[in-house]
């Protein structure tokens, strides 16, 4: 762990089952089952959250539900000039015109994410309803955005982040939050000059 950082975990393996179980629940509940519904992970941790709540859906339901992974890369509005976005493969499973797309992300920041995720949908199609679930909820939007399904809100300050790891990709399912030190006397300068 960076020295810099201040660990404390906020979700266990348990805690993510149990949220993910929830959310499973609140999308049958408000959707009256599955029809003409499809789950679209965002990369890269929202993909095997679309994964698990698909299965999650398909053992209470005993239905499939479509899942697809959306790589906005392109549709961000952060890169600076020249600077190219690692792109991963877009796989949209059905023609999203007139689906109810509940897209999925393992954290909700400032909503710029969602709002990119969204721009690249509206190539696909026009889908009849877009929701949204998210794994935590950490505050501090930038844009009219709220996630429709959420695992667990976390209000943070400015200084933390919040570190989503799953098996899939990182061996081991668990949130942390992490607070970052004071980076001027961390790096060994007193005045926050860069030596």
């Amino acid at each position: 762990m960076n020295p810099t950082l201040d660990e404390r975990k906020i979700l266990t393996e348990d805690e993510i089952r149990r949220a993910l179980t929830r959310i499973a629940h609140e999308i049958l509940e408000r959707n009256a089952g599955v029809e003409e519904l499809v789950l679209i992970g965002m990369h890269t941790r929202g993909v095997p959250l679309a994964q698990r709540l698909s299965s999650y859906i398909n053992e209470f339901e005993g239905k499939d539900v479509e899942v697809g992974a959306l790589d906005i890369g392109l549709y961000r509005d952060d890169l600076a000039g020249g600077t190219r976005p690692l792109m991963r493969p877009t796989k949209i499973p059905v023609d999203i015109q007139g689906w109810r797309i509940v897209l999925v992300d393992d954290v909700l920041y400032t909503g710029r994410t969602v709002r990119a995720a969204m721009d690249a949908l509206n190539d696909f199609g026009r889908p009849r309803e877009i929701q949204l679930a998210v794994l935590v909820d950490r505050g501090h939007r930038e844009l009219p955005i709220r996630a429709d399904y959420v695992g667990k809100n976390v209000p943070t300050s400015m200084d933390e982040d919040v570190k989503v790891r799953l098996t899939e990709i990182d061996g081991v399912d668990d949130v942390a939050l992490l607070r970052r030190g004071n980076a001027r006397i961390q790096s060994g300068t007193a005045d926050g000059r860069t030596i």
